[in-house]
């Protein structure tokens, strides 16, 4: 799972589209042919690194779904996660791209821009659409138009040590960002240790660029510009600032990624570890007595209640020749039975409402353990869960500008306001 999730935070970095997209015309080079012989159609399937942990997985899904489809061979291509970006990238721009791809909204938003992926609308019944979580199927459109099918799915929920909370006179999980800074003061005081760690590193994960959403904050208007500068913008910024100069964040949030969160979390020095579900597992391997003391608790949020998810899903290129074939195929990988099935060999989530609704999920048995227990309030979010940073481009330097200034005002660089403002300008003028 650790893989499963590096390929979420690794993928988001975009520098080297910009060095690719320009070899792109919207009609795409024609594909390689993907006739196997004897009229049988050929699709070229890639995923992110889920070899070998899946491997006897999706080598049973293939031959079922050939043999419900004789007329269909799927060839399977599993990618390293750190070669994703740039191979797909590559195989675009070189007419060469397989003929469905796992990839996250993020990125495939970057070339949905450029029309690269199939559009889907037109190709996929209502019927077939209302299969899946509505805010998970608009996390892959663009300018209202769909390119990619939702496929497993990670949230965030709060999982915390109860020894750590029970020494601080904490008597029940922060659900809010206004609750986690008063819990953080009295774990301080009580336990010198800190409450959490998160990172304000530009390249890792955007949890504190999804905390300006659920706290209220726009990060841009209808035409791509700055929407932050604004008293909630300012509000956000200067919520992070108290935090750290009041001491109530490690230093190294600074520096340091999110797999130092899990570090310090396994350690016993905070008492909060806001992640997925499936890192308790990890917890239990690596730390048995801070897992013994560790609850689950939803994901913190901000006064709109909005909870962030992350989302996996397939797309189909538009110059592939078997277009039939392979949409037939993303379908297949996605419906209800096999997303289900999937998610409990990957401890994920399904994107289907029903295979969500599945009791695996809903109602977890009296004695069931910690990990059951966490994923129960994992899947119990996932009708509020969405998206939170909406699919655009440049979304990496969106980040970078808001996090350098965020950055200037926790050291005292420059004042709120202006870090606010600078930021904006930042991206305004990119």
């Amino acid at each position: 799972m650790t893989r499963i999730l590096h390929s979420w935070k690794r993928l988001g970095l975009f520098a080297l589209v910009g060095l690719l997209l320009s070899w792109l015309i919207s009609c795409g080079a024609p594909n390689t042919s993907s006739d196997a012989g004897d009229g049988v159609q050929e699709v070229e399937f890639w995923t992110m690194q889920l070899q070998p942990d899946f491997t006897d997985y999706f080598n049973t899904l293939i031959v079922e779904f050939e043999a419900e489809n004789p007329d269909i061979k799927v060839r399977w291509v599993d990618v390293p996660w750190s070669d994703m970006q740039s191979k797909i990238l590559t195989a675009v721009s070189a007419g060469t791209a397989p003929d469905v791809v796992n990839l996250n909204p993020d990125f495939a938003s970057q070339l949905a821009s450029r029309n690269v992926w199939m559009a889907l609308d037109d190709r996929i019944s209502a019927e077939d659409k209302a299969t899946y979580l509505p805010k998970i199927w608009n996390a892959s459109t663009l300018d209202g138009k769909s390119f990619g099918i939702p496929w497993y799915l990670t949230t965030r929920i709060t999982l915390y040590n109860q020894s750590l909370f029970e020494q601080a006179g904490v008597t029940t999980p922060p659900a809010t960002y206004e609750d986690l800074a008063i819990a953080a003061r009295k774990i301080k005081d009580a336990t010198g240790k800190y409450a959490f760690f998160i990172s304000f590193v530009p390249e890792d994960a955007a949890d504190v660029l999804q905390s300006f959403v659920q706290m209220g904050v726009s990060l841009v208007d209808e035409n791509g510009n700055a929407a932050f500068n604004t008293p909630a913008g300012q509000a956000a910024f200067q919520y992070w600032t108290d935090l750290y100069q009041q001491e109530l964040l490690p230093r190294e949030v600074l520096t340091q990624g999110h797999r130092r969160a899990v570090e310090l979390y396994q350690a016993g020095e905070t008492a909060i570890l806001a992640s997925g579900a499936e890192f308790l597992s990890t917890i239990e391997k690596n730390a048995p007595d801070v897992a013994a003391a560790t609850a689950s608790a939803p994901q913190i949020t901000g006064d709109t209640g909005k909870k962030n998810v992350a989302v996996m899903n397939l797309v189909v290129p538009q110059s592939t020749d078997v277009p039939d074939a392979a949409l037939k195929f993303a379908l297949y990988v996605t419906n209800d039975a096999n997303q289900l099935s999937f998610a409990k060999a990957a401890n994920v989530l399904p994107s289907t409402v029903s295979a969500l609704a599945d009791t695996y999920f809903a109602e977890p048995p009296a004695d069931a353990s910690p990990v059951s227990l966490a994923r129960s309030v994992s899947a119990g979010q996932m009708q509020d869960a969405e998206v939170l940073i909406p699919a655009m481009e440049d979304v990496k330097v969106l980040q970078k500008a808001i996090y350098e200034n965020l950055q200037a005002a926790m050291l005292g660089q420059k004042t709120v306001e202006q870090a606010v403002a600078d930021a904006a300008a930042e991206w305004d003028a990119r």
